[in-house]
């Protein structure tokens, strides 16, 4: 799963603390990016081996190298927008959230956790994972499947029962 939940204070304490970091999912590590460029250009350059000395190579050479450079640009922009995460801190007092986009600035919302509860509705996506206080409603999530969503929305639950316990 593209999240992970962190305990940050012991339970026996008295004091509950919880991170919860979540990502998006990257199907292409970087080394596999540079296995996939590197064949890409192999297979590519196979057919530019039978017009090897004539004409004719330099006019495909550069459709070739514009078609293997935006393959390269196209999965560096996902790369790019991969760097999205959000965070939740969550104790018995506040709830914090806060969301990381490139190129924007840093969103946060925070309210007391007691009042905080986790929704799962028809929205525009499937699952639609959104925490409320009752005054204001924010999306949780939105680059995880709906899967996940809703193992999220489960655990979340859980985990806000267990504040509310003496």
């Amino acid at each position: 799963m593209p999240y992970e939940w962190k305990d940050a204070a012991p339970d026996q304490t008295g004091a509950v603390l919880r991170e919860l970091h979540l990502w998006p999912h990257r199907s292409l590590p970087r080394k596999g990016f540079v296995w996939f460029i590197g064949i890409t250009a192999a297979f590519v350059s196979l057919p530019l081996l039978a017009v090897l000395g004539t004409a004719v190579l330099w006019g495909l050479l550069p459709f070739m190298a514009l078609a293997v450079g935006g393959t390269w640009f196209a999965i560096q922009q996902t790369y790019r927008s991969g760097q999205t995460h959000e965070e939740l801190i969550l104790d018995r007092q506040i709830l914090r959230v806060t969301r990381h986009d490139p190129g924007r600035p840093v969103r946060e919302w925070q309210t007391n956790s007691y009042w905080v509860r986790a929704g799962l509705r028809k929205g525009p996506v499937e699952n639609y994972l959104t925490l409320t206080d009752g005054q204001r409603e924010i999306e949780l999530g939105a680059f995880l499947t709906p899967e996940e969503r809703r193992a999220l929305f489960d655990e979340l639950t859980r985990a806000f029962g267990k504040l509310k316990e003496p």
